[in-house]
């Protein structure tokens, strides 16, 4: 709804109980619990971004930053693995720093909850760790996995309710995955969804040729879901099957894999689903946020849920019944022949992992990845970091046809070139693109009501685009490329736009009149 001067109100969809409204603030991984990636902040706008100034910077002395930080009441919390820092959101100072040495995949991490007071963050230990968010000092530490089978936790954990909820994540040995929901307070696990079936006659086991291939799992959750609260579903989306590209020894759609999971956040029953990509062989994941908002559908107003997925199709779907409304593809590729009567893409068994290998015209690590969507209610599109090129695929099984390893066969990226993406959300058709280099890097978006979206590109440069046609209207070569999404918010009437890259944080503002 837009109001008598054509700015959306505020944002209200905030599932903290301790924080009140998102629009100044940045209380979640995604901003609130819609993914939308939407700020309501005016100030820097498309007239005067061309004036945008460095404010300040913060360096971690880190790896490259993949998370977006938190910002409430004055302090940004950013994250690193094994590392948290509260810093004066004015200034860039740092306040305090924890530090938690650990074992296991240091692969990335993508961000904090905030929770009354307090702080909580994944490990790659994959432990849940509570922090005071005034003091920085641990309050507890729990296990959700066992990180010598190869677990790890990279995700931002969601807030829904009075619970933290989590997902593993894991792709180098054959274990199962799950969402797990835990007491904010005491740690304490409330309820627990497995992405895979654990047993013979469970729901989707049917999907499996027999119980043994279904147990060598799947389905990590790479990724933080969103939450409606008038609906009491949490969203989430899961990863690819295993053996990740052994097709042939996993025949069938291996639910829940690369699926859109909707369940019930105070019990975690499965309510709904929609595969995204049955049977994936090419480690494409359907973990890519899956975005809430309100909107018309064919001239009737629905609660809607859109999905970039990684295999290079827009979905949008009911997200109070799952029915299916679109599928389109936003990327060129060739690895599916068409679209099934659900709703889904059917793999070409052409473009399937073969023995001699197979070419496939998609870039090797999918269509989109981990990199933030935005959807922007004003301009009514939906804003995704896309990628095309080509890759091969090959099978490595043994004389008995099965994979010895959780791969199965392997595969060799050999060209990708990456473009923001503007899809009209109602029909999925693509309404412009803009190249943004060749290579590798996950740059994510954010839009925002002074008409801007904010992304990066793979030349080493933070953007402001005309989110209408993708003209670029600022920009600032930071060297090296942003593997984070950014954030805003607004301390004492000046607006902050924060852009990570590398392992530096930029907060940029507009210049003191």
């Amino acid at each position: 709804m837009l109001t008598a001067a054509g700015v959306a109100p505020a944002q209200q969809g905030v599932a903290t109980g301790s924080v009140p409204a998102v629009r100044d603030q940045w209380t979640t991984f995604n901003g609130d619990s819609s993914g939308k990636r939407f700020s309501t902040l005016q100030q820097i706008h498309e007239k005067n971004i061309h004036s945008l100034t460095l404010n300040w910077a913060f360096q971690t002395h880190g790896p490259q930053m993949k998370g977006t930080p938190l910002m409430i009441d004055g302090v940004l919390y950013l994250t690193l693995p094994d590392h948290v820092w509260a810093v004066d959101a004015k200034t860039g100072a740092k306040i305090w720093e924890f530090v938690r040495p650990s074992e296991g995949n240091h692969i990335g991490n993508r961000g904090a909850a905030y929770y009354k007071g307090h702080l909580y963050i994944g490990t790659p230990d994959a432990h849940l760790v509570c922090i005071d968010a005034h003091t920085g000092k641990q309050v507890w530490d729990i296990e959700v996995a066992d990180v010598k089978f190869g677990y790890y936790i990279s995700l931002a954990p969601q807030i829904v309710k009075d619970m933290l909820l989590v997902g593993t994540s894991g792709d180098q040995a054959d274990v199962p995955h799950a969402v797990h929901a835990y007491n904010w307070e005491t740690g304490r696990q409330v309820w627990q969804t497995s992405s895979t079936p654990r047993a013979t006659g469970a729901p989707g086991a049917e999907t499996w040729p027999d119980t043994k291939t279904m147990l060598r799992g799947g389905g990590a959750m790479w990724m933080s879901g969103t939450y409606d609260p008038d609906l009491n579903l949490v969203y989430w989306g899961s990863a690819n099957p295993h053996p990740v590209l052994a097709g042939p020894v996993r025949k069938g759609n291996n639910l829940f894999t690369d699926t859109i999971l909707a369940m019930d956040a105070d019990t975690g029953k499965l309510k709904w689903y929609f595969q995204a990509n049955p049977h994936d062989t090419h480690d494409w994941d359907a973990v890519q946020t899956p975005v809430l908002f309100d909107a018309p559908y064919k001239g009737q107003q629905r609660k809607l849920l859109a999905q970039a997925s990684g295999n290079g199709y827009y979905f949008l779907l009911d997200r109070e019944t799952g029915e299916h409304l679109v599928t389109a593809p936003f990327v060129t590729q060739d690895w599916a022949k068409g679209i099934d009567d659900k709703g889904s893409p059917i793999p070409d068994p052409q473009h399937e992992p073969q023995p001699d290998g197979a070419l496939t015209a998609s870039a090797g690590f999918g269509g989109t990845d981990w990199m933030s969507p935005s959807y922007d209610p004003l301009t009514k599109l939906f804003y995704v970091t896309g990628r095309e090129g080509y890759s091969f695929w090959y099978l490595a099984l043994d004389e008995n046809g099965l994979a010895a390893d959780h791969q199965g066969g392997g595969s060799i990226a050999l060209y990708s070139k990456y473009y923001t993406i503007a899809i009209d959300y109602e029909t999925g058709k693509v309404k412009w693109r803009r190249e943004s280099g060749e290579g590798f890097g996950f740059p994510g978006i954010l839009t925002t009501a002074g008409n801007l979206l904010i992304t990066g590109d793979l030349d080493g440069n933070v953007l402001g685009l005309n989110p209408v046609d993708g003209k670029v209207l600022w920009h600032k070569r930071l060297g090296a490329t942003m593997n984070s999404s950014p954030m805003t918010y607004m301390v004492d009437g000046k607006q902050y736009l924060l852009t990570c890259v590398d392992g530096v944080v930029y907060a940029w503002t507009l210049p003191d009149k």
